[in-house]
C-alpha cells in the first residue's frame, strides 16, 4: 500500500473511501520509479529553461541553471547536448532536478535509490538536510532512510497505519527488545519448572539448502522489481482519468510490493549468515 498512498496523495488515484484535504499552499513534486519520457530533441538547457531561468536555494541564494546543472554533475560542455545523448541514468538525475527546480513545499519520492547512482544520491541527501518542506519516501533502502527520515509510517495491514517518531534503526532496535521482554516474563513464570529446555545452539552460517534459497531469492527479487517497473511505466502512459485501468494495475503494483517486501525480509534472515 505504500505506492498506492503516494499516488493518492498525488492525484493518481482516486479514493476508494474517505477525503483527501490538500492545503491551498501545498506544492506537491514527485519522483517517480518510472519518470515521464523527456523530450529527448530537446536541449538540456532547454528542458530546464520550460521550468524557470533562476530558483532560489534554502539559504536564500539566486542560483542560475547552469549553477544548478554544475550542482548536479552536469559540466558546462554538456548543457548544450540533446537529451537523447544522456545515459538512462543522467536522465534520470536531470528529471529529478526538473523536480527540484519546481521548488515543492511537499516532496514524494517513490524509491528513490532504486535508480539514481551513489552520486546523485549523496547530493539528493544533502540537499534534503536543508530542504524546509516535508518529505514523504518509500524506500527499502535502510541507510538512506536513516539519512532522511525522522518519522516513520509504519503500514500494518487492513488500514492499519501507525506514527513512530525516530529513524528506522531505531524502530528495528526496538521490536528485538519487546520480544526480548516477552522471553524473559515467560522465563520467570517458569522459574519453578521441573524441566527446563536446553539453550540452542547459535546460529552462524547457512544450511546448504538455505545458500540455495538465498541465491533464488535475489532472482526472485530481481525479477519482481522488473515487472513492478513495467506496471509503472504503463501507468505513467495511461490517461489520469482512466480511473479503472489505473486501479487495476495499482491492484497488481500492490501484489507485488507484497511479494517483493516478504522475500526482502527473508533476504536479510539469512544475509547476517551468507
Amino acid at each position: 500500500g505504500k505506492s498506492s498512498f503516494l499516488n493518492l496523495l498525488a492525484g493518481r488515484l482516486p479514493l476508494a473511501a474517505g477525503e483527501l484535504i490538500i492545503g491551498s499552499t501545498v506544492k506537491l513534486g514527485y519522483y517517480q520509479q518510472q519518470f515521464e519520457k523527456l523530450p529527448q530533441d530537446l536541449r538540456v538547457i532547454d528542458y530546464l529553461k520550460k521550468i524557470a531561468q533562476q530558483v532560489t536555494d534554502q539559504a536564500g541564494n539566486t542560483l542560475s541553471i547552469t549553477q544548478l546543472l554544475e550542482r548536479f554533475l552536469f559540466p558546462r560542455y554538456m548543457h548544450g547536448i540533446l537529451i537523447r545523448k544522456l545515459s538512462g541514468g543522467e536522465q534520470r538525475r536531470l528529471y529529478l532536478l526538473k523536480i527540484l527546480m519546481q521548488q515543492p513545499n511537499v516532496l514524494l519520492l517513490d524509491e528513490p535509490t532504486n535508480d539514481l547512482d551513489i552520486q546523485t544520491l549523496t547530493i539528493l541527501e544533502d540537499y534534503l538536510a536543508d530542504f524546509q518542506g516535508t518529505v514523504i519516501t518509500v524506500s527499502h533502502d535502510r541507510y538512506f532512510l536513516d539519512k532522511v527520515a525522522k518519522r516513520l509510517l509504519i503500514f500494518n495491514g487492513n488500514g492499519q497505519i501507525k506514527l513512530f517518531d525516530g529513524k528506522l534503526t531505531d524502530y528495528l532496535q526496538q521490536k528485538p527488545k519487546a520480544k526480548s521482554h516477552v522471553s524473559t516474563a515467560r522465563t520467570t513464570d517458569k522459574k519453578n519448572s521441573s524441566t527446563e529446555k536446553q539453550p540452542t545452539a547459535k546460529k552462524t552460517k547457512l544450511t546448504y539448502a538455505e545458500k540455495i534459497e538465498f541465491k533464488q531469492l535475489e532472482t526472485d527479487i530481481d525479477q519482481l522489481e522488473q515487472q513492478k517497473s513495467t506496471i509503472n511505466q504503463q501507468m505513467t502512459e495511461i490517461a489520469a482519468s482512466d480511473y479503472g485501468k489505473l486501479a487495476e494495475l495499482q491492484q497488481q503494483l500492490d501484489q507485488l510490493d507484497q511479494q517483493i517486501e516478504q522475500k526482502m525480509t527473508r533476504w536479510e534472515e539469512l544475509s547476517q549468515y551468507a
